[in-house]
């Protein structure tokens, strides 16, 4: 390697083009050692060419550090490094800003680099031009950035890699709002993404950059507790590591390395902050113990050691290796209590579980840079990364299917969720979005299962159709050729293929159905936001979206709201901006109008008022007071304070609650605010049995419905009526739908459900 010259620059500018130059040096040495299908010579020309290329190109550009732009892509391609890239993703990462940043284009690249390093840039600049927000407006440019990926998962790649070092300079932006935008959005699409592509170490570097930027209080509190304890992790498991190669030594299964991973802050936040602990030390998985070997057999050779050893804990072994994660992940983990009980003094108390992870070389090389490992090299020296890796395909399996109007939610739950396996009663295995159905596991299988299920046995029990399937579970699906699909399972299904093809049917065989449904949600929607109901002519859908409706098309609009293809917020978004305008107005008017009445009584009685319908929570009709200090309005964002005097109502954000105890601090929101759940009234003819009431209330708390009243009568002959209200935290009306066959299913004396009230 031939010593380059530095370009000249200025004082600290001199200095960051040294770090520029020792870093590429850097990466020629680490890609020569890994890449065996290019000579080193190949190597270091094709990575210079590409770098000196952006650093001529971005000449006289900084960044808002200061620095020379050239440090930006340099910085990026370190981050990138672990995956172990081609040298078409090195070229790519230095090139990547260039043709949006420079007056060099995208052919200027194709003609130096040829068709697909260009094809890569063009792809990341597409995606870097979109703007995100984790809301249903977004929908069109979160959709072209999987187009791109689905081109070319190499274009995600240098994605990654360019938001990674973004985020640790983050400081250098000016504007703290434009700072928390960029760390929302890396939280909620970025990271995410690099999760499903099982790309760990740059998933959890973009979790904490955005945890350090979003809540650096927690942040560094949780770094500074971690610090402390870090010499008692270090000397604990430099004498683990001992007991356990000599444990295995004595039993002949080899071992090639024993290791330990550390919680990252960010886990180790959401964690304390499900379980309300306080303290890091709270936590006895803080870190767990790594062992690498060489062969499956040997995995498992370890694993009945440790369990004969150790006292293994119940429900926490996992077999990653019979059945491996979405994103390719293969691991055996068990937790065990009683390890090396010589080691219990000290911060750590070693009395408490610990986790281990048992993996061979090849898994733990998946484990730590995902998809990556798909790298494939060709004798010529041509690389590409596998498009057979099942993510990949179902991503684009879910743009061919889904219309953009239905994108975001099944993109949300098909591709950031978590996956459970299920099995057919043969043994097969079937990878299902979490919370999915028997309902969906049936649209997993083939034609003649998905339109005739009737009934649902798991693990040999007959089970309500949206039961909410486990890891492990066997599914039996029970047909019958005179079924169709119920338009009710639109509302619970969770995967695409389900969705489209129940959508699709239904459609064509149950028009008029799914028109009354529509009807009855839109109804529904505007009187419970704006007090008044569509009319029979469906005089305010005439005017939608820049059209002038049809009696059928505006029809066709309520088939929409109907098969759960379109929300009744967006319609109102599309109307006539005078129908808008109207309606508006009228919610504003009452809402000033309630606000003033209910001040107007706290002023003159002193007592708490319920003029306006709060609900606090899940309860109604408690008295409140409004507070002074914020006097919150309905449209806000509420809590409810309960104090010495009472309750009070308080904006969220207002400043006086950062001195209250959060134990006094319950969730409040107006009856009207669209934003939150929504109440259930209905009415219930059963046969007075003993412990109904009891299957009652479980059937509820089933589907996460909180009962806020109960009334019953003797209706005589054994019978009762059993008027009901209930509380959930989502807007959803097919909910009473649901409710009514959960109900019919795990309740046989029931004789008659009536909605009475939804809102």
């Amino acid at each position: 390697m031939s010593d380059r010259p530095i370009p000249f620059a200025p004082g600290e500018h001199r200095r960051s083009f040294i770090a520029v130059e020792k870093e590429i040096a850097r990466t020629i040495k680490t890609v020569s050692g890994y890449m065996t299908n290019h000579t080193p010579e190949e190597i270091e020309s094709r990575i210079r060419k590409a770098y000196e290329y952006s650093r001529d190109a971005h000449d006289g550009y900084l960044r808002k550090s200061g620095e020379p732009y050239i440090v930006h892509p340099v910085g990026a391609l370190a981050e990138l490094l672990s995956l172990k890239p081609d040298l078409v993703t090195i070229e790519s990462v230095l090139l990547h800003d260039v043709p949006e940043d420079t007056d060099r284009t995208i052919s200027d690249i194709e003609e130096e680099f040829g068709h697909e390093v260009a094809h890569i840039v063009a792809g990341v600049e597409k995606v870097s031009r979109l703007k995100y927000r984790w809301e249903e407006r977004s929908i069109g440019s979160l959709r072209k950035m999987f187009i791109a990926m689905s081109e070319d998962i190499r274009v995600i790649f240098v994605k990654l890699a360019d938001r990674l070092h973004n985020m640790r300079t983050l400081t250098y932006h000016e504007q703290s709002e434009k700072q928390k935008r960029i760390a929302e959005e890396t939280l909620n699409i970025y990271a995410p993404i690099a999760d499903r592509l099982g790309i760990f170490g740059m998933k959890e570097a973009l979790e904490n950059e955005c945890f350090r930027h979003l809540q650096p209080d927690k942040y560094y509190a949780i770094r500074r507790e971690l610090d402390a304890m870090r010499s008692n992790q270090e000397i604990f498991v430099s004498r683990v590591s001992q007991k356990i190669r000599k444990l295995f030594e004595e039993r002949g299964i080899p071992v090639r390395d024993v290791s330990y991973r550390v919680k990252s802050p960010y886990s180790i936040y959401k964690k304390m902050a499900r379980k309300n602990l306080e303290r890091v030390s709270d936590l006895y998985d803080i870190f767990a113990i790594r062992i690498i070997t060489h062969t499956v057999a040997d995995c498992y050779d370890i694993l009945g050691v440790m369990h004969n050893r150790f006292v293994p804990l119940p429900k926490r072994f996992k077999d990653y290796i019979a059945l491996p994660k979405e994103n390719n992940y293969q691991s055996l983990h068990t937790t065990v209590v009683g390890i090396f009980r010589e080691f219990e003094k000290g911060e750590i108390d070693r009395r408490q579980p610990t986790e281990i992870q048992i993996r061979t070389v090849d898994m733990h090389e998946r484990a730590e840079i995902g998809i990556a490992a798909h790298f494939t090299y060709s004798e010529e020296g041509a690389s590409s990364v596998s498009t057979e890796v099942q993510w990949v395909r179902e991503l684009k399996n879910m743009l061919d299917e889904t219309k953009d109007s239905e994108f975001f939610t099944h993109m949300k739950i098909n591709v950031f969720d978590d996956r459970i396996f299920a099995f057919t009663p043969k043994g097969e295995i079937k990878t299902l979005p979490k919370w999915s159905t028997p309902v969906d596991f049936a649209y997993s299988i083939h034609s003649e299962v998905w339109n005739h299920t009737v009934i649902a046995r798991v693990n040999d029990k007959v089970v309500p159709l949206d039961h909410e399937l486990k890891n492990g579970d066997r599914v039996e699906i029970v047909t019958d050729k005179n079924k169709r699909p119920s338009i009710i399972w639109l509302s619970f299904v969770r995967t695409t293929r389900a969705k489209e093809v129940i959508k699709a049917c239904i459609n064509r065989e149950k028009r008029e159905e799914l028109i009354e449904k529509g009807r009855f949600i839109m109804n529904a929607y505007l009187e419970r936001h704006f007090g008044k109901g569509l009319d029979k002519d469906l005089s305010l859908l005439r005017n939608l979206d820049g059209h002038i409706l049809s009696t059928r098309e505006k029809e066709d609009v309520l088939v929409q709201i109907g098969n759960l293809s379109r929300k009744p917020s967006s319609v109102i978004r599309g109307l006539d901006p005078s129908h808008t305008a109207m309606i508006q107005a009228a919610t504003k008017q009452a809402s000033e109008a309630g606000t003033r009445r209910a001040a107007e009584a706290l002023t003159t009685t002193g007592s708490p008022t319920t003029l306006q319908k709060i609900i606090i929570g899940g309860e109604r009709d408690l008295p409140y007071f409004f507070a002074k200090c914020c006097r919150p309005a309905e449209g806000k964002k509420i809590v409810a304070h309960v104090g010495r005097h009472g309750i009070k109502i308080h904006e969220a954000k207002c400043p006086s609650l950062r001195r209250s105890n959060n134990d006094r601090i319950i969730p409040a929101h107006f009856e009207n605010d669209a934003s939150d759940g929504m109440s259930l009234e209905i009415v219930i003819t059963l046969r007075n049995n003993l412990g109904v009431l009891r299957q009652l209330g479980d059937a509820c708390y089933s589907m996460k419905l909180n009962i806020t009243d109960l009334h019953t009568s003797n209706l005589g002959g054994g019978r009762m009526e059993c008027r009901l209200t209930a509380y959930a935290e989502t807007e959803d009306y097919y909910l009473f739908d649901r409710l009514a066959e959960r109900l019919k299913f795990s309740i046989p004396v029931i004789e008659e459900i009536e909605l009475i009230h939804m809102g």
